[in-house]
């Protein structure tokens, strides 16, 4: 199984930007299909921005559309979340996931639910000032 640790989180001014990095260990993740979730206080977590193995194809909640970039090396089994233009609201646990699927699996899961994923890590506070 892969086990999977963030890093680069920390404390940012709103409009900085951060870096979030995932690193994976056990198996290469050129057979998972990635994403990351947050969540703040009080609320549930929620979708951030996932790409399929292949980085061919991204996707981001609309909160952060425009300001997040998702990629991957897989070289480095490493995924990335680039966070542009902060806001206060970006402020919550950053959590990195991964969803097994293998070169012909096919797999149909949207990966914008938490269900859809196998593997989580531990998270990554973010906070951000106004």
């Amino acid at each position: 199984q892969v086990q999977l640790v963030e890093s680069g989180g920390g404390l940012a001014q709103a409009g900085d930007s951060l870096r979030l990095s995932c690193l994976a260990s056990g198996r290469t993740i050129r057979t998972y299909d990635m994403g990351w979730f947050r969540q703040a206080p009080g609320r549930e977590r929620e979708f951030v921005s996932a790409i399929r193995w292949s980085g061919f194809t991204t996707t981001y909640a609309d909160s952060v559309k425009g300001r997040f970039t998702i990629s991957r090396d897989n070289a480095k089994n490493t995924v990335y979340l680039q966070m542009n233009s902060l806001k206060p609201e970006d402020t919550a646990v950053y959590y990195c996931a991964a969803s097994y699927n293998p070169p012909g699996y096919g797999s149909s899961r949207s990966l914008s639910q938490g269900s859809d994923y196998d593997r989580w890590g531990q998270g990554t506070q973010v906070t951000v000032s106004s």
